[in-house]
């Protein structure tokens, strides 16, 4: 038995399909089943609830042998680290109780950064948490998502500006999670690997935002420029739309740490890039975002 954690997320809900078309049994833990896709809903077992909720994931994790573990962002938490320790402490007892063999995290590349990296530290200590249970783990390792930039889809088109608050100049590696989700589903779905690793997951090509900025042009058929916003006003921005102030600070000191090459390390020693390149992920995923409405 296979156990995905957020399976309507963006990550979680493309290893749900890439599971079933191959046959394999799912049972997925669900605050609200009916965002499952209804074929979906269908061929899987669920349990309801929270897997922050110790009886939850104590229910979902017997006779597991193998776990997706995805801590879902939320950006109304005060306290980023404890957000995503909460979330992993009682999976951590359900693992070890229930004998979970294989675990699989959706974390970042840059853990021996060392310095404050908002949310990727806090990703980094959900690993550590997992790791001391002695489960086999693996650790998928990202970069910058290509997905952030859907948010963007509207400004891009009708206004042609990217926003970002990082460096114009610097080099950002990416990932599209379609990716992630195919490597995550061959983990799962395999019982012959132990022990504990990170699997760096990095896209062909790492781009500056004026090189990202370049490509959309191209293919948004449209002039698009890069921006970069001022600090106080981005978080200004965030706060405004209801972000805590804490985890808007974790976006900034995230960007920072990108800034300052948390990710170069697995980027420079990977050997087989993921294969989905910026270009392709532009052309078939971001030009396939809705339209803005007039």
């Amino acid at each position: 038995m296979i156990v995905l954690t957020a399976p309507t997320g963006r990550i979680g809900r493309q290893v749900l399909g890439l599971l079933l078309d191959e046959g394999r049994k799912v049972r997925v833990i669900a605050r609200d089943p009916d965002r499952l896709a209804p074929e979906a809903r269908e061929r899987v077992e669920i349990v309801r609830g929270s897997h922050r909720d110790p009886a939850v994931l104590g229910e979902a994790f017997e006779g597991a042998g193998s776990v997706l573990w995805l801590v879902p962002p939320d950006p109304g938490a005060g306290d980023i680290r404890e957000h995503y320790l909460g979330f992993t402490r009682p999976a951590c007892a359900a693992l070890t109780d229930r004998g979970v063999r294989r675990v699989v995290g959706v974390s970042s590349l840059g853990r021996a950064y060392g310095a404050p990296a908002g949310q990727l530290s806090a990703a980094f200590a959900m690993d550590e948490a997992i790791e001391a249970t002695g489960v086999d783990y693996r650790s998928l390792a990202m970069p910058f998502f290509m997905e952030n930039l859907l948010h963007q889809a509207d400004a891009l088109r009708a206004r042609g500006v990217l926003s970002l608050p990082v460096a114009a100049d610097r080099a950002l590696p990416l990932v599209a999670t379609r990716d992630i989700a195919a490597v995550a589903a061959r983990l799962l779905a395999d019982d012959s690997w132990s022990g504990q690793e990170t699997v760096p997951l990095i896209g062909p090509d790492s781009l500056t935002p004026d090189g990202m900025a370049e490509v959309l042009s191209e293919v948004l058929e449209r002039p698009v420029r890069f921006e970069r916003p001022d600090a106080e006003e981005y978080r200004a921005t965030l706060t405004r739309y209801g972000m805590n102030p804490a985890w808007a600070q974790g976006l900034l000191d995230m960007a920072a740490a990108q800034d300052d090459g948390i990710y170069a390390p697995g980027w420079r020693t990977l050997t087989a890039p993921a294969p989905t390149g910026f270009r392709q992920w532009c052309r078939e995923v971001l030009t396939a975002a809705p339209a803005p409405r007039p």
